[in-house]
């Protein structure tokens, strides 16, 4: 819009205090007529007026200027507490009649911007306002209109615009919601110990809070328990860990009866197990070159408590020297086979015979030990193919292959080769780089012994197939073989070297049962709001349908896609927070999707107590916009700047009347050409009239 204004301009010909000078210097002059009273003092005075008129130059100046429109900002709430209760409904339906509204106002433009879910931070409704008015000149904003649920986590101390902030509240006043919060929840459980969790449920908006409510407690699928709680109170909830990886825990509380939402009335809690320091036995046989090898690894690891005994000589040789110049201390053969056998996690027979220094009865207790779920290792050389070997003992049931006659040492260079199995197979698992049928690009080992497998999984072979590593479930236990004491030549860097120590920690933590080295295995976790499932099995078929159910009862089934090293993985979104659960048939495993924004969910009513203080800086109001079938809107006025901005059933944009001046015109009252003339006429009046 085009409009012109005219008006009185001075553009001076000398200095303002020079003007100022010469008026003054004037008056003076006038002075002594004024006292003497003289005739054609105001002749006098006229003419030093037009003098001074002249100087200081007047105009008339014509602007033409160009009306700029006003801009109003709407800010519309897309957060995850805007949605519950129909509140995104209604705020959808005050956008659409807003944006009709504003537009109609005469010089008003409108712009809108949206309040997005934000992760973890909250709502950030004054960062979008912010961003949005760094595109906005202040003269020309009109004012901001916020449509929310009041759940705001970044109100600023001082308001970040000069306009009226009018906020549009979606819900009801006065709305009361049952929430469960977790006070502690550790990280990491030792296995066959418990944990503590803490939690709070409360009533907030109660008038009477108070009373009790009733906590349901599932943990990794199993049967729920509950629990009664008192509101406001801290509770304790004790949670068994059972297994190492993670275990989840669900805690729900009951609703309560007009709550607004359910949303936040559920936690789930993640708890990984972890062992505590584990006890390892290691009994080395005759020296030899690589007898080091396993102390040097267990004692590497500080988790690991290492008990370790080298026998020296054989009970049956006589060399007439003294006892005690043979032992530092008596093998303590009863007390480790038997009295604390089972306070071991691991036991280690590095090259070891049977000389008769374990009777039958302990050997029969290591294998029940064994079966009972315990783990055995054994390194073997020459002595296990002779008539002292383990494989001849009341051990021999546990073990997964047995030496294949006297002759069963093989001398000669070779490459040791993982199997086709041991591809598949975490503690083998991609250790080479090379192809299968390619030869491995590690050192060569010069000895291992020749054996009958009868049962296990050979995941390293020795030339023609034979094996060379066998793994093996027995009972609850599991036994590793490793039928050749050369490993240590990697070790050394002796033509090449090889993964010694990645193999050796790799098939000790799988003896020790840790998560990560499964064989057959399903785990499930959630990042990002994606589940990922993933199966490994030894098993070459197609992996089979794996089902996937929500936490609100939805079963999803879907065929994971084959990867490498024997695993399958599929990925969904998990957008409900809670327990999800997969299962291929055989195996289940769970993960916990917590809530994408715990500041959003924490608390679900819909409140003006954050916003009010931004409205009441800024002039704006706080509008409620009622639970009718359409959304309770005020009325939009222009109201001009200093006036009120709100009132009843109506609030107010800013009128800021903000131009841009387009052309000047400017044309002088007194040119030169006239103030000449009229100044000297009027002195010469003034002197006739004083020289009469």
């Amino acid at each position: 819009m085009r409009q012109a204004i005219a008006g009185i301009d001075f553009a001076p010909i000398l200095p303002l205090w020079l003007l100022l000078a010469l008026a003054a210097l004037a008056l003076l002059a006038l002075l002594p007529g004024l006292l003497r009273r003289a005739r054609g003092l105001l002749w006098r005075a006229a003419a030093f007026v037009l003098l001074l008129l002249a100087l200081a130059n007047p105009r008339l100046v014509e602007e033409t200027r160009e009306t700029r429109p006003d801009i109003a900002l709407l800010a519309v709430d897309r957060s995850d507490s805007a949605v519950i209760n129909g509140r995104d409904t209604r705020i959808e339906a005050a956008r659409m009649a807003l944006e009709t509204r504003i537009r109609r106002l005469p010089e008003m433009e409108l712009r809108t911007v949206e309040v997005p879910e934000a992760g973890n931070q909250g709502t950030r409704l004054f960062a979008a306002i912010e961003q949005a008015l760094a595109d906005i000149p202040r003269a020309r904003l009109a004012g901001v209109v916020a449509l929310t649920d009041g759940q705001a986590h970044d109100v600023p101390a001082a308001p970040p615009m000069d306009a009226p902030f009018h906020a549009l509240l979606a819900g009801r006043p006065g709305e009361t919601d049952r929430r469960l919060r977790v006070v502690e929840a550790p990280g990491f459980g030792i296995v066959g110990r418990s944990v503590d969790l803490r939690v709070i449920a409360e009533d907030l908006g109660a008038r009477e809070p108070g009373g009790a409510a009733m906590l349901t407690i599932r943990r990794d699928g199993q049967p729920p328990r509950q629990e009664s709680v008192a509101l406001g109170r801290e509770h304790r909830i004790t949670v068994p860990i059972e297994r190492g990886g993670p275990t989840v825990v669900e805690i729900a509380a009951e609703p309560r009866p007009g709550e607004v939402s359910t949303l936040n009335n559920r936690q789930v809690v993640t708890i990984t197990g972890v062992r505590d320091r584990l006890r390892v036995l290691l009994i080395s046989g005759e020296p030899h070159a690589g007898e080091r090898t396993w102390r040097r690894l267990l004692k590497a690891d500080p988790n690991v408590d290492l008990v370790h005994f080298t026998i020296l000589r054989p009970p049956e040789r006589d060399d007439l020297t003294p006892l005690n110049e043979l032992a530092l201390i008596a093998f303590p053969v009863r007390e480790l086979f038997q009295v604390k056998l089972r306070e071991f996690d691991l036991i280690v027979f590095d090259r070891f015979a049977n000389r008769g220094i374990l009777p039958p009865a302990y050997l029969r207790n290591i294998a029940d030990y064994v079966r009972g779920g315990g783990a055995l290792l054994m390194s073997v050389g020459p002595e296990f193919s002779g008539p002292a070997s383990l494989a001849l003992t009341p051990l021999g049931p546990v073990l997964p292959a047995r030496p294949s006659g006297a002759q069963a040492v093989a001398e000669g260079a070779f490459r040791p080769r993982i199997s086709a199995l041991g591809a598949r197979h975490p503690v083998t698992e991609g250790l080479t780089t090379t192809a299968p049928e390619a030869e491995p690009a590690w050192g060569r080992w010069y000895r291992f012994l020749r054996a009958d497998q009868r049962a296990g999984s050979t995941v390293m072979e020795a030339p023609g197939g034979a094996p060379l590593l066998v793994l093996d479930r027995v009972g609850e236990g599991r036994v590793a073989l490793m039928l050749s004491d050369h490993i240590w030549l990697w070790s050394r860097g002796h033509d090449g070297g090889g993964p010694q120590q990645e193999l050796l920690r790799r098939m000790a933590h799988w003896l020790m049962r840790e998560p990560e080295l499964e064989e057959e295995d399903l785990a499930a976790r959630i990042e990002a709001g994606r589940l990922t499932v993933t199966r490994r099995s030894l098993e070459a078929g197609p992996p089979p349908e794996i089902a996937v159910t929500a936490p609100d009862g939805t079963v999803t089934r879907s065929r994971p896609e084959a990867v490498e090293g024997g695993r399958a993985t599929l990925t969904l979104p998990a957008t409900q927070p809670g327990v999800w659960q997969a299962s291929d048939g055989r195996r289940t495993a769970f993960a916990a999707a917590v809530a994408a924004n715990p500041l959003e969910i924490a608390d679900l009513r819909a409140d003006d107590a954050r916003l009010r203080p931004m409205a009441q800086a800024t002039g704006g109001s706080i509008r409620w916009m009622g639970d009718g079938p359409e959304p309770a809107l005020p009325e939009i006025r222009r109201v001009a700047a200093g006036r009120d901005a709100s009132g009843a059933g109506w609030i107010g944009l800013r009128r800021n009347a903000d131009h841009t001046v387009t052309g000047i015109a400017a044309l002088p009252l007194l040119p030169p050409w006239l103030a000449l003339p009229l100044v000297l006429g009027v002195a010469i009046i003034a002197w006739r009239r004083e020289g009469r």
